[in-house]
Order: C-alpha cells, then sequence, then structure tokens
C-alpha cells in the first residue's frame, strides 16, 4: 500500500521570487552543485537562505532579560 503524505497548506509555497546572476556566480553555482552532485539547485539555494536568514535572526535575538522560549516563524507569520 501506498502511503500519501499529508501536506499542511500553509506550508505550500505559493510566492515566488528572482534570483539574478551575472556569469561568473551562475558558473560557480554550477560547478559547485555539479562537484557536489546537487540536483535540485532551488531546494539548495532556498535552505540556504532560509539557514542563513534564521541564523542570523537567532543570533540578534535579545537574550539580557530572556521571558521563555523564542520562535522566530511566529514573528513572521
Amino acid at each position: 500500500m501506498i502511503r500519501r503524505k499529508v501536506k499542511d497548506k500553509k506550508l505550500k509555497r505559493t510566492n515566488r521570487h528572482t534570483i539574478m546572476f551575472n556569469n561568473r556566480e551562475l558558473g560557480v553555482l554550477k560547478a559547485y552543485c555539479a562537484k557536489y552532485k546537487i540536483i535540485n539547485r532551488s531546494k539548495f539555494m532556498r535552505e540556504a537562505i532560509i539557514t542563513t536568514v534564521l541564523k542570523k535572526l537567532d543570533d540578534d535575538y535579545p537574550t539580557l532579560w530572556d521571558d521563555g522560549e523564542h520562535n522566530l516563524f511566529s514573528k513572521y507569520q
């Protein structure tokens, strides 16, 4: 029996954003993806961007008077 994944409609990607690269940047990106056998470049770039953003937000989060667990996603919904 094949099981289907139940997907949360809130997590469905419906927003598009375009990134422009110059020839050198695109060449480096293609070489990196070929070297490390990355097939899905969209997923790779999305994960790299989100990882960088979340790390920066987490580093900038004030901790002097920490009032419990912080959740970065709840702030930006």
